[in-house]
This record gives structure tokens, C-alpha cells and sequence, in this order.
């Protein structure tokens, strides 16, 4: 069973979302930068027919609304939870890579109570001190150059040379999802990920929480995992071999086999 309609966030801007499987578990997922929910295809195909699990396009991106900026992590966290109350969900176990880690942290300080397992893929709490600066740097480059000119400094973070290799048709469809993007979006969501800091939300976490990365990530490397790990009680860290910055595409089995043990825990 497949649902795709659209939430209303507080501003007005409405969230494309699907929910797919109508399972006990159930999954919330948030896809990385310039991506939309489609990215989760192959990782919702491994998970299997006995759960439920939401994807959604972030605002700025993919069938959502692109308002004007400034954008803000907090926003995105609240755009979550207007998705949920569309899709008649109270809890969820929350994952999400790369920006949409950063966003399901956000989630999970500013709605902890619909959260009940948290899955930290690719991601961090924060790019640092210098983020702000390198994030409008590359923003800069996009609206100057256009998207095409990162494209290729994009794919060989995103997956390892074999995989590139291997699966070109999955390389380009992202290269393509990628360079539709609106570019005021892009330029603002950058922007948004510059300024993020969840750092503080971390110990408050009392959920079971799974992170993973790659150990060939290069843009949250397993330095930025090992540091939320630290902070966050309790929870479990495992860097894969061999993987880049986008794993639930790279390796899509192992990270639902990770995303059912933490369903697992959860049960427990």
C-alpha cells in the first residue's frame, strides 16, 4: 500500500510526502542534500514488506514548495512533524543521512516525544567552526557556475570508485536529481547547514540511536560520528569498509539490516 499527498507546514509551505507498507514498525526518513525521496528507493525495497516508512521531500527540494530564505534547521525539524500529523503518525523510529540527519536531530530535540529510535546516517551534529564560510562558498560556486560545475566533485564523495563503476544508471539519476534543483533553495539550504549546531542536543538524547559512515567519507568523516557517539548515551557506532558519503544508495541492505536490529532494540 502506497500513499503520496502533502502536508501544510506553519508557514504555508506544503511537503510532498509517501508513505509506503503498512506495517507495526514504523520508519521516518529524510534524504540528504538536493536529493528528495526518491533516495530512499533502494533502502525501502531492503527493509521489506512488514513495516511502514515515510519519506518526504525537504522544503527547497524535490515535489516540495521552495520559499524564499532565510532557511533554518529548527524549520525543517517542524516541517517533520507537520508530516507526520498529514500522515496520522504519532511516533516513528527517525533516520536520516547527511542533511537529513542534521534535520532528524532537529526533530528529536524539538519533538522528542515522537520519537522513539533514532538513525544517524552519514551525518553530523555540526560542520564546525569554519562551516559557515566553506557552506557559502560552495552556495556561491552553484549560483555563479550552476549546479553541473560540483557534479564532479559531488559523485566521487557520494560513492566509492567501484561502485561508480559499477552502477552508472544510479550515478547519473542522482547527478540529475541533483542539477533540477532550484538554485535559491540550494543556495539557502547551504546556508542552513553552515549555521546548524545540534552539538547541545545530544546528551538529552534517551532513545536508542544507531550511527553509522562510511570510512571513505569525506564530507562527515567518522571523526564528526565518533564525536555525536560521545555525546549521545547509549548509543551504537559502526563505520563500514569501503563506503562513501551516501550509503543507504551504496550499500542499501546493510544499512536496512541496521535499521531492523534498531527496530529490534526499540521492541526491547
Amino acid at each position: 500500500m502506497t500513499t503520496e499527498s502533502f502536508a501544510v507546514a506553519a508557514d504555508g509551505t506544503r511537503l510532498k510526502y509517501k508513505v509506503r507498507g503498512s506495517g507495526p514498525i514504523r520508519f521516518a526518513l529524510t534524504h540528504s542534500l538536493a536529493m528528495d525521496g526518491r533516495f530512499w528507493d533502494r533502502l525501502v525495497e531492503a527493509l521489506g514488506n512488514e513495516v511502514a516508512v515515510l519519506t518526504w521531500d525537504c522544503r527547497g527540494h524535490g515535489g516540495s514548495d521552495k520559499p524564499a530564505g532565510p532557511y533554518r534547521i529548527a524549520t525543517f525539524g517542524d516541517d517533520l512533524a507537520a508530516v507526520f500529523d498529514a500522515a496520522g503518525w504519532d511516533r516513528a523510529i527517525c533516520a536520516g543521512a547527511s542533511m537529513g540527519g542534521t534535520v532528524t536531530l532537529a526533530f528529536a530535540a524539538r519533538h522528542p516525544e515522537r520519537v522513539i529510535g533514532l538513525g544517524l546516517i552519514d551525518t553530523t551534529a555540526s560542520y564546525g567552526e569554519g562551516a559557515p564560510q566553506a557552506w557559502e562558498e560552495r552556495a556561491q560556486k552553484a549560483r555563479e557556475a550552476g549546479l553541473a560545475s560540483l557534479t564532479a566533485f559531488q559523485v566521487t564523495r557520494w560513492f566509492s570508485d567501484d561502485f561508480r563503476a559499477a552502477n552508472p544508471e544510479l550515478v547519473e539519476t542522482c547527478v540529475s536529481i541533483f542539477c533540477a534543483n532550484d538554485i535559491d533553495a540550494y543556495v539557502e539550504t547551504c546556508r542552513m547547514l553552515g549555521s546548524a549546531d545540534l552539538v547541545a542536543t545530544l546528551p538529552a538524547i534517551s532513545v536508542p540511536a544507531m550511527i553509522l559512515v562510511g570510512d571513505e567519507d569525506y564530507a562527515t568523516p567518522p571523526v564528526m560520528a565518533e564525536q555525536m557517539h560521545g555525546l549521545t548515551k547509549g548509543s551504537s557506532l559502526e563505520v563500514i569498509p569501503g563506503a562513501r558519503h551516501l550509503t543507504p544508495l551504496e550499500c542499501p541492505h546493510l544499512i536496512a539490516d541496521r535499521l531492523l536490529t534498531l527496530a529490534r532494540k526499540v521492541e526491547a
